[in-house]
Order: structure tokens, then sequence, then C-alpha cells
């Protein structure tokens, strides 16, 4: 057996307050069309994208930890953050509806982007039909006053604020990757995979902190790290602080990090804008496995594998984590249509 299951801190992760949102474990999928186009024998894709609750996405392994950490403490009032089209707001929204929970999301407006469909639909009408009340930001500063006039408001009428970081990204929510990797990891043994190569998107850094993390204590995995939203500097800076923290939580030290890599060759002009390889790898997707992905992280993430699998041997076992984004797809509906046209 490859993979460490027994050196897994098992006991000290079950110790940390979670909720379960259900739909575990994801499935996890071989992609013989996708493998061929790219000269790949062995690829599979790890759906965290069809999870059933809220349309699906990463955002829900992150959200158990805080949600869990939000009841713990008596929480009855959830604030969170993102850009207008944040999935991480919406599946926000739908776990605190499942949970009874009150659901304030301050949207900044991040992305240089405008008209019907960025403003008006994908995530947002999710966001509000979850139960959501949506405040939009012109900036940083105004979305610290609007943050603070919440609070303030809670307090008066006696409700109790539980804040989640953008992106469901500190040292608890990359815990929820953590539990995923393990996750991953009895799939592959499973189907009788002994060692294989993660690819995985970096953005706010809690998904890529727990893969990385996971992935070094169980062994036997690879990680790609594609920057959908941050340079490399920046993201190696945060992929660091994120996966010692987590560990600190779990009472273990982090591994080195020689079995990740991180690159920012695909990141184009920067997080929300995607590029012409972004819309390729969209194509290829869905003209090869009938897979939808997104132009702001998943897309980003595909063009990266592409661009990564001459780099790999053909018989490799490569995985490609979807985590989800798809309604964020039709913010950007025009560009879209475009691409798909051709």
């Amino acid at each position: 057996m490859t993979f460490d299951f027994a050196g897994f801190p098992d006991a000290a992760l079950a110790a940390i307050p979670r909720v379960d949102l259900g739909g575990w474990p994801t499935p996890l999928h071989e992609a013989p069309r996708l493998g061929e186009a790219l000269g790949l024998r062995n690829l599979w894709l790890k759906r965290d994208d069809v999870h059933p609750l809220g349309a699906g996405g990463n955002k829900l392994r992150k959200l158990e930890y805080h949600l869990g950490a939000a009841q713990e403490a008596g929480a009855d009032t959830v604030i969170t953050f993102g850009a207008l089209q944040t999935n991480h707001g919406r599946q926000t929204a739908a776990a605190c509806a499942k949970l009874g929970l009150r659901c304030e999301l301050v949207l900044t407006a991040k992305v240089p982007r405008d008209g019907e469909a960025y403003e008006r639909g994908g995530n947002l009408p999710l966001d509000r039909l979850f139960g959501a009340t949506v405040h939009v930001c012109a900036d940083g500063e105004e979305t610290g006053r609007t943050y603070d006039r919440l609070v303030a408001e809670a307090q008066k009428e006696g409700r109790k604020v539980f804040t989640v970081p953008v992106g469901g990204s500190n040292d608890l929510g990359a815990l929820g990757y953590v539990r995923a990797t393990h996750e991953l990891a009895k799939q592959l043994e499973e189907r009788g995979v002994e060692r294989a190569h993660l690819v995985v998107p970096h953005a706010s850094g809690g998904t890529a902190a727990g893969v990385t993390l996971a992935a070094g204590l169980l062994g036997g995995l690879g990680v790609g790290i594609a920057c959908v939203s941050h340079p490399l500097d920046e993201a190696t800076e945060n992929l660091r602080d994120l996966v010692g923290g987590a560990a600190k939580l779990l009472g273990v030290e982090p591994p080195p990090f020689t079995h990740a890599r991180l690159g920012d060759s695909t990141l184009g002009p920067g997080y929300g804008i995607p590029t012409d390889a972004v819309w390729d790898a969209l194509r290829l997707f869905g003209r090869t496995e009938g897979v939808v992905l997104d132009p702001v992280y998943t897309g980003k993430v595909a063009a990266a594998l592409v661009e990564w699998a001459g780099h790999f041997a053909p018989d490799d076992h490569v995985v490609f984590l979807h985590t989800g984004g798809m309604p964020g797809l039709y913010g950007y509906a025009p560009e879209f249509a475009a691409a798909v046209e051709g």
C-alpha cells in the first residue's frame, strides 16, 4: 500500500467541530476521451462540482468546518465576503439555508467587468434564491463599513455573528480539503491506483493548502497547483502559511513542499479575466467528456492541465480536481456564447 493511512491524523481531524452537509464522497470518474486528447492514458476527474447542495463546489467542504464552529459558538448569523460572482457566497447561502442560519453576503466589484450578465446573472440570483441578503460594495473601504454596520445591527438585535473569510480560506477551512484528499486517496486505492498526480487550483488558498498538507501526510500524491487569482510569489507565501496553520490545528508537522509545484502561467491578466486558452480548455472538456467548467477557476486550471500534460509520463495517473463554479459561467454569457459558436 503506497498511501500511509495509518499515519494520517484521523482522530485529530474528527475532534474538530464539523457539520455534515452530505453528498460525500463525490464521484471519481475516468476521462478517457479527454485523456486521449492530452496524451494521458489514465486521466481522472474528481467531481466536487456535483455535490447536491447549492449547485455544488469546493467551498462546501470548507464550510462544514466554519459552520461547525459557528454552531459551536451559538451563532445565528453568518457574514462572508467575495467578488460579485463569488461561488463561495452562493455555497455559503445554500449551506446557511440548509442549517437555518441568516446569511449576509458582502460583495465587492473586484473584477473589471460590467453588463447585465455579470451584474445580475450567474451566481447572484442563486444567492437570493437561497435567502441571503446581498450587499454590493464599490471597493474595500465600503466593504469594511458595510461589515461594521451589519455587526452593529446584529448586536443591537441580539443576534450572534460568525464571520467566514473570503473563500472560506483560513487554517480551519483548509481542513475541508485535508479530509477530501483522504477521501480521494481511498477512492484511488479501491481502483488499484498506488500513485497519482493531482491538478488543483489556488485562489484564496484553502483548497490547495488542504490538498498539499494531506498529500504530504499520505504519500503517493504529487500536487500541481495552478494559480487562478494571485501571481506565483503571493500564492506560494499564502500556501505555506495556510499549510502551516492547518498542520498546527491537527498537531502535526507540515511536510516539506517537495511533492507540490505551483505555476501561474495560465493566470492571464488577473482574477476573473479569462484568456483564449481558458475558452479552449472549456471547449475541450465539453466536447470530449460533456463536462462544464467555468472561466474563473476550473477553466484556468484546465488550461494548466493542457499545458502540463506533456510533463507527465503517458501511464501516470493524473487527477483533475473539479471544484465547480458552473453558475458563474452565465455571468460571462456573451463571451461564453461566442466561444462555443465556432
